[in-house]
């Protein structure tokens, strides 16, 4: 025995030997970063962001230094999300970046001072410039534009205190030379564009309150003397998206005046998005419709249902090759849009690549709705068919309602006539879309009680398990999910997801009012109820899922397909979860704070339940989410815990928004919201921590305080699914 142990202990001896002298051998022969290739190096520091690479990685060694400040990593930079640049840093930055950058975005940079945004006048070469958001005074605007000659293209705010008779003539003789501009416009003005003679792009966003902080009512008369109307030669596209409000609207119709005169020859791209079911009549409609089909060069339609008709729309598509095409809210429209898109009323229908149906088949339950009224399988298919390279495509506030009868196969659902576009990357769905009939059917034939005695004798399930399990009776029944596996396995590029209720209108004030006016009452749907746990259990089959949107799903139970889902969805950025299961009482609070365990990369939560319950579990569950950046939080009768805010805030320091709307009072709202920005606010500049009660008066006062870049990331759950981001004024 001891003998076979000396043995052993000799051979342990000679493979520890030889491993060390392997180790030593792959030492000598080891490859260090710095002997990659250049190109190699490049790609890798194309992922780093600016700040850091200049300021940190360029000052390792000599090589890296000479890489960092090559031209491919700095012609092009993007700072908006550079949330840990302070005035000081950025300042630096600016000054290495001086005679290399040509394009340059501070999209959103609220928190940098007018002073430090002096110093972009030393970036004389750039061409492309967004300061969105950005504390930008007129004067400043007008230094700014005298420095940068060579400027194309511009992106800036409109505020109240804007005079176009303080810019300089060499700001003036810059803005002449512009080809690409997109306002945003918190009061009545034409801003710049009077200026802008070859304008090619105009962009546009219209956010002025009807009425003034004190009350006061805002009127476009402020319009008369301030320049002359624009013409608008040289252009090719306009877009131009709308808060609520007549203001609006009516500034609108004064931006496109000279189009009742004169359409652009050259206009291939025109978005016009108004919140609300009754957007103001433009006479002007049909002769644009009728221009832009003389043309045959159109890229991208977006216009009000009041806007156009059949025959117009049939004028505008007739001989083009569209690439994005919405008819939100268009019900009388759906006909001649499948009739163009499926019976060659367009050119070439494989060139569209994103496609809004919002609401298009939406016919209020006041009137009478018939099977006509619902979306089709089979044109769904033969719209797949023809339209095969569609990557977006959005069908909220449609209805289908499947028949899950022995007669019919699973081809006949409209998930397998979704499955056949292979490209897609972002969706929106209503949820009785995915309803087999499966769940509808066992609620209404099972509606009885079950007898005490039963009640009794039953064992209660654990509440917050790890795994979705289906029960008993749904097992006898059949799956339930079987259309939506469908899409799915047919779908695997999916990024983007969205469900949302037939009936879901979110609390938070800002474009409520006029989503609200467009949607049904919660509850007429009941389709909607079938779809549960197992179907967000599916969702696993999604890897490549990273954002995801689940509102109004009165049928969750348990919500333990979140954790089912997470487990796979490991690349999951942004959530937003709104009124799951029932509403007076939070149902799946052990499942949730499963979840959050396992989102790891989560970036964006936003939270909507009325008896939400925001304790010491709950913040210590979303401190796993170690690079979370923006929380929002909604809750008429919800709690939360103050001194477990302020220990989430501290254990997740790349927060930068966190925006709790819940009951409590006013005092305790603002005592938690000052302890944060004084404790927080001097390492991270972007701080922005907004603590009020839901239902305050002055609630619409402070939600206008918050800056627009992050306003429009949690007050609304709308698709943007439907365009890409930039061409997309949903």
């Amino acid at each position: 025995m001891s003998g076979a142990v000396c043995g052993l202990s000799e051979d342990m001896d000679r493979q520890i030997v030889k491993a060390v002298c392997d180790e030593d051998t792959m030492s000598c022969t080891r490859m260090g970063m710095s002997d990659l290739p250049d190109e190699i190096l490049l790609c890798i520091l194309h992922y780093v962001p600016v700040c850091d690479l200049l300021l940190n990685v360029a000052n390792v060694c000599h090589k890296l230094h000479t890489l960092c400040h090559d031209k491919t990593l700095l012609t092009n930079v993007n700072l908006s999300e550079e949330y840990q640049a302070e005035d000081l840093l950025f300042r630096q930055v600016v000054k290495q970046l001086a005679n290399h950058v040509q394009s340059l975005s501070l999209n959103g940079c609220y928190w940098l001072s007018g002073s430090t945004l002096d110093h972009l006048a030393r970036c004389r070469g750039v061409t492309d410039l967004d300061v969105t958001g950005c504390r930008l005074t007129p004067l400043r605007l007008s230094r700014l534009l005298s420095s940068l000659s060579l400027l194309k293209s511009l992106a800036f705010d409109v505020t109240a205190d804007f005079d176009s008779l303080l810019l300089s003539s060499e700001a003036v003789d810059t803005l002449s030379r512009l080809s690409e501009l997109r306002q945003t416009l918190f009061t009545p003005s034409y801003g710049v564009v009077p200026c802008c003679s070859q304008l090619r792009r105009l962009m546009l966003q219209f956010d002025i309150p009807d009425v003034t902080r004190e009350g006061v009512g805002v009127c476009c008369q402020l319009m008369v003397g301030q320049s002359s109307v624009p013409h608008y030669q040289q252009l090719e596209e306009f877009t131009a998206r709308l808060a609520p409000g007549e203001v609006n609207q009516t500034l609108l119709l004064l931006y496109l005046a000279v189009f009742s005169v004169h359409v652009p020859k050259r206009l291939r791209v025109f978005l016009v998005s108004i919140p609300g079911p009754n957007p103001a009549h433009w006479p002007a409609a049909p002769s644009l419709a009728q221009s832009l089909g003389q043309h045959g060069d159109l890229v991208a339609l977006q216009l009000p249902r009041s806007w156009l008709d059949s025959s117009s729309l049939k004028r505008a598509l007739e001989g083009n090759s569209p690439r994005h095409l919405s008819f939100s809210r268009c019900p009388a429209l759906w006909p001649q849009v499948f009739q163009s898109l499926l019976e060659g009323g367009v050119r070439d229908a494989t060139q569209l690549i994103s496609l809004n149906l919002s609401g298009i088949n939406h016919v209020p339950y006041s009137e009478c709705r018939s099977v006509e009224d619902q979306l089709v399988a089979g044109t769904m298919r033969q719209l797949a068919v023809g339209c095969s390279n569609i990557k977006h495509l959005n069908l909220m506030h449609t209805h289908y309602h499947h028949e899950n009868s022995p007669g019919l196969d699973g081809e006949s659902h409209l998930c397998a006539s979704l499955a056949k576009f292979r490209h897609l990357c972002s969706l929106t769905l209503p949820a009785c879309a995915l309803s087999d009939g499966l769940n509808t059917n066992h609620i209404s034939t099972h509606s009885t009680p079950p007898s005490p005695l039963f009640q009794g004798l039953k064992k209660v399930p654990r509440v917050g398990i790890q795994n979705y399990k289906p029960d008993i009776e749904s097992c006898l029944l059949g799956d339930s999910t079987s259309g939506l596996a469908l899409l799915l396995a047919g779908c695997p590029f999916l990024e983007t997801f969205e469900l949302i209720g037939p009936g879901f209108a979110s609390l938070l004030p800002r474009l409520e009012p006029c989503t609200r006016a467009s949607v049904e009452p919660r509850g007429m749907c009941a389709w909607a109820r079938g779809v549960g746990d197992a179907h967000i259990a599916a969702l696993e089959a999604l890897p490549r899922l990273h954002r995801l949107t689940l509102a109004g799903l009165p049928g969750v139970l348990r919500g333990t397909g979140l954790v089912q889902m997470a487990r796979h969805c490991r690349d999951l950025h942004v959530l937003s979860l709104a009124n799951l299961g029932s509403l007076k009482i939070m149902n799946y609070t052990p499942a949730l704070l499963d979840m959050l365990k396992h989102c790891t990369q989560l970036q964006e939560l936003r939270l909507e339940q009325p008896y939400l319950n925001a304790n010491a579990l709950f913040f210590e569950a979303l401190s796993c989410c170690s690079r979370l950046q923006r929380v929002c939080l909604i809750s008429r009768s919800g709690t939360f815990d103050p001194s477990a805010v302020e220990t989430f805030m501290e254990r997740c320091c790349h927060v930068i928004m966190c925006h709790i709307f819940m009951g409590g009072t006013l005092v305790a709202c603002r005592t938690l919201e000052k302890v944060l920005l004084d404790r927080f606010s001097v390492g991270r500049s972007a701080l922005s921590v907004v603590i009020y009660p839901l239902q305050h008066e002055d609630l619409p006062s402070v939600i206008r305080d918050i800056p627009l870049t992050l306003l429009d990331r949690i007050t609304l759950f709308q698709s943007h699914v439907a365009q890409p981001p930039h061409l997309s004024p949903l």
